[in-house]
């Protein structure tokens, strides 16, 4: 962005230029809390902060990535932001109205914009159902016509016209998640949710996948919320990229200037265990290597949650939880010690 441009205006979960763009999809403060409870009586225990505190933004048109190690809590929110489940506190808006106050029917006319593509296709697909009822389902129940022939979806997520009358044990499991795909955009939705949608896919088929949704969104004017642990996929189709440590964000940036110029420590040893495409510098650069264990979400540490595994950490660390600040245009890091940025 030029210089003509770098006036901004405070907006929730970070600042945005004047001009750009207001949020699809923007969520502040998202908590979501899972009681645990032991032994025979069920005896609560305690919650454990699956989410806590996260606030993103999704502008149209673009794709926001969602990175981070198993259990930090990713995919609890894509289930926060589509509503497979209520959030404990904060707000989710999307199109002008806050998701977290809606419930039951109220949903049904958001459930038309805003889809999800899970992990694990054939556990999404039901078994005893045909593609074509599956790509009818969503129309059916929102009590609508098709937006488009079922033979027209197969085709442009890559599939032929007689694939609709089989069944999805009968499709390999990249094929298995193009119906997925084919599902999630029967309504033309504005938003899809990507929950790991390549993670259980070879690798060939993941790069034919993320092709896949790039054109789509070209196509649909679509945006993405896409969730991955794997920072190769999430650089090669997102715009904007958070970071996700123990239910919290730790750092969001765009592309090009995350992989350039990470200010979190976490998000540097994410990045360092990418392998490079040149041997060479494979073989010179440093790993960085994380010490400790993953700490309990039942009982994070104090202070930054990341502290334990941090070789930066001091008392201040110990004592104060840093905030999600601006450190550079459209750069936010939640540390005490950020890397210098250029």
């Amino acid at each position: 962005m030029n210089e003509r441009t770098t006036r901004r205006t405070t907006v929730h979960g970070g600042d945005r230029p004047e001009g750009e763009h207001p949020a699809l999809l923007e969520t502040r403060n998202l908590v979501k809390r899972f009681p645990v409870r032991h032994g025979l009586t069920r005896r609560l225990a305690g919650h454990v902060a699956a989410v806590d505190g996260v606030s993103l933004t999704v502008r149209p048109g673009e794709t926001l990535g969602l990175v981070g190690e198993s259990g930090c809590g990713k995919s609890t929110v894509a289930r926060l932001i589509t509503r497979l489940e209520k959030p404990t506190s904060g707000s989710i808006r999307f199109l002008g109205r806050d998701l977290a106050e809606l419930d039951g029917t109220a949903l049904r006319p958001v459930r038309r914009e805003l889809q999800m593509v899970f992990q694990d296709p054939f556990s999404s697909l039901n078994p005893r159902h045909s593609v074509r009822r599956i790509l009818t389902a969503p129309s059916r129940y929102q009590g609508l016509g098709p937006e488009q022939p079922v033979e027209e979806l197969l085709a442009r997520v890559g599939l032929r016209a007689e694939h609709a009358d089989r069944y999805p044990h009968e499709f390999s499991g990249g094929q298995a998640q193009r119906i997925g795909i084919a599902r999630a955009l029967a309504l033309r939705p504005k938003l899809v949710v990507c929950d790991e949608p390549v993670s259980a896919l070879d690798v060939s088929v993941q790069a034919q996948i993320l092709n896949l949704l790039k054109d789509l969104q070209d196509d649909y004017g679509l945006s993405y919320l896409f969730i991955a642990h794997d920072l190769g996929a999430v650089r090669q189709i997102s715009t904007r990229i958070a970071v996700m440590y123990l239910g919290s964000i730790v750092e969001t940036a765009d592309r090009d200037t995350l992989f350039a110029h990470p200010a979190h420590p976490y998000t540097h040893a994410l990045l360092s265990a990418v392998p490079l495409p040149d041997p060479d510098a494979e073989r010179g650069r440093e790993r960085i290597v994380l010490t400790g264990d993953l700490p309990s979400p039942l009982d994070p540490p104090s202070g930054c949650r990341f502290r334990t595994r941090c070789p930066k950490a001091d008392e201040l660390c110990a004592a104060e939880r840093p905030e999600l600040r601006t450190i550079a245009h459209g750069q936010q890091v939640a540390c005490h010690y950020p890397e210098r940025t250029p």
